[in-house]
């Protein structure tokens, strides 16, 4: 199916796949025609309220098949959507939409009632909601009739803005990334074609869809005719019951959702066996837990690398011709990697050692919104976007990311990579879960802390764990302290917030 807009993608694949199954969402079940009749009813629905070509329309929901509705809803519109994650605050919101000049909202009734009280949006938008009854209700809309069929589709050129996603905002506002539809529509293209996705695969995921590497997953199994088992929210025992269910053929997650399932006590009773690969992307992975999934779970684990500026992948295996774990993978089709100077100015170290990992081609985005000092300092005038991470690449090709450059932990002179440590302690059998941030050191300026979870029924001192990573670090390197914890601070995807792991200090001693 050859699509060059995302606003084709919907209705191509309910020419190629007709009534096939494409999500399954709990007890909810929707073929690829059914999506596309609903998306369209949705769509007509807007543009009869005045919504026309490059407006922007907010989506802020949990996963569900409603928000896959009103996703192609709006592209069927011509609009542009802004996707905003589940977990942000009123404020948040409120920040957003005004940003990007939303000029509809689509989000549940609870949330729209929320936003009716708030001060201060600009223009009131147009709010559908998709629970509850009203004329505004999406289960009112969607019961209308379908559009005429012969109405002319929106016209949208390929380079058009297609999405501002928002930055998580580490340091400040969150910045939104203008994303093409050429690059979204080629981001999911290239990740079929690295994966071998095809219309015989079925997906378990319970990454959100607002997040680029959920949607990502969802654009390329509407492209390829695979059927999608969305999750709501991540559980180890639905997550494993649908993959032995409905025979997944792949599960996709970042590194949290892993380390939850093999400290999982029943894993070892759900039947993987229909599975023939998995992905891992949104933080570094300790090789040793990855070794330990393809072992359990009886398939590749293919690890992958992206931002929201890219709309998705940047790097990853084939799936046929993986390079070593540990290892994020070769650039995309079409776009080029490269491992530059960390201090501006500086020249590109030699290949092997590390360096800022920076991307260029096609899938990179138009810029930040509104905000042309951001675009600059992210996007050298070489078309370089410059990620943040440190990275090395290896003689064959391959990249590895060592770290962010911003959680670098500067030791009496000496750089420590809380990756690297990360990776030693994960290799410890009673630890699940495992991160490392920096504590103040009068004399030393900062030093590393290990923040342990352990595995249910497992025990292990800060003492054995010391000694355990002396045996595979360097003195300077080792924790000077390991801190038990029943949890890690987490984003919304999973990800693990090491800069709010001294916040752990504070709960302890509360």
């Amino acid at each position: 199916m050859r699509v060059t807009t995302l606003g084709e993608l919907l209705p191509g694949a309910a020419r190629a796949f007709g009534e096939r199954t494409a999500l399954i969402c709990g007890d909810e079940q929707m073929s690829f025609a059914a999506l596309d009749r609903q998306s369209r009813r949705l769509a007509a629905y807007l543009v009869g309220l005045g919504l026309r070509p490059g407006d922007r329309v907010s989506l802020w929901m949990e996963n569900s098949v409603q928000w896959v509705v009103c996703y192609y809803a709006v592209y069927a519109a011509g609009a542009v959507v802004n996707p905003l994650n589940a977990l942000l605050t009123l404020d948040e919101v409120a920040f957003a939409t005004r940003d990007c000049d939303a000029k509809a909202i689509i989000t549940t009734a609870e949330r729209a009632r929320a936003l009716d009280a708030r001060p201060g949006l600009q223009d009131p938008p147009l709010i559908v909601t998709v629970d509850g009854d009203g004329p505004a209700a999406l289960s009112t809309i969607l019961a209308g009739p379908d559009p005429d069929p012969d109405l002319p589709a929106p016209s949208i050129d390929p380079r058009d803005l297609a999405a501002i996603a928002y930055t998580s905002g580490t340091t400040g506002r969150p910045k939104g990334a203008r994303l093409s539809h050429r690059g979204l529509v080629l981001n999911a293209a290239l990740t079929a074609q690295m994966h071998g996705r095809t219309d015989r695969d079925t997906v378990v995921t319970a990454l959100p869809l607002p997040h680029v590497y959920g949607n990502v997953i969802l654009n390329s199994a509407v492209l390829t005719g695979m059927t999608v088992i969305l999750q709501r929210k991540f559980a180890e025992a639905v997550v494993l019951a649908d993959i032995e269910r409905h025979r997944a053929t792949l599960f996709e997650g970042v590194p949290t959702m892993y380390h939850y399932l093999l400290a999982y006590p029943e894993l070892d009773r759900f039947d993987l066996s229909s599975l023939t690969r998995c992905t891992v992307g949104g933080q570094t992975m300790p090789v040793a837990k990855m070794e330990e999934v393809e072992r359990r779970f009886g398939c590749p684990l293919l690890e992958l690398w992206g931002m929201t500026e890219l709309g998705g992948l940047g790097t990853t295996h084939a799936s046929r011709a993986r390079g070593a774990l540990g290892s994020i993978g070769v650039a995309l089709p079409s776009m080029e990697v490269r491992i530059a100077g960390v201090e501006p100015g500086r020249p590109d170290p030699p290949r092997g050692e590390v360096g800022e990992l920076c991307v260029r081609g096609p899938l990179v985005m138009q810029g930040y919104h509104g905000n042309e000092a951001a675009t600059r300092e992210a996007i050298d005038p070489e078309g370089w976007l410059h990620t943040g991470d440190l990275a090395r690449q290896d003689a064959d090709g391959y990249v590895h990311v060592v770290d962010r450059k911003k959680d670098l932990i500067l030791t009496a002179g000496y750089n420590i990579y809380p990756a690297e440590l990360e990776r030693v302690v994960a290799m410890h059998p009673a630890v699940a879960l495992v991160a490392v941030g920096s504590v103040p050191d009068e004399a030393k300026g900062e030093v590393p802390k290990a923040y342990v979870v352990l595995r249910p029924g497992m025990t292990v001192t800060e003492a054995e764990l010391l000694t355990h990573c002396r045996a595979h670090l360097a003195a300077y390197k080792v924790p000077r302290a390991v801190t038990f914890v029943d949890d890690l601070p987490k984003t919304s995807t999973g990800k693990v917030l090491r800069r709010n792991l001294r916040t752990l200090e504070t709960d302890a001693t509360a």
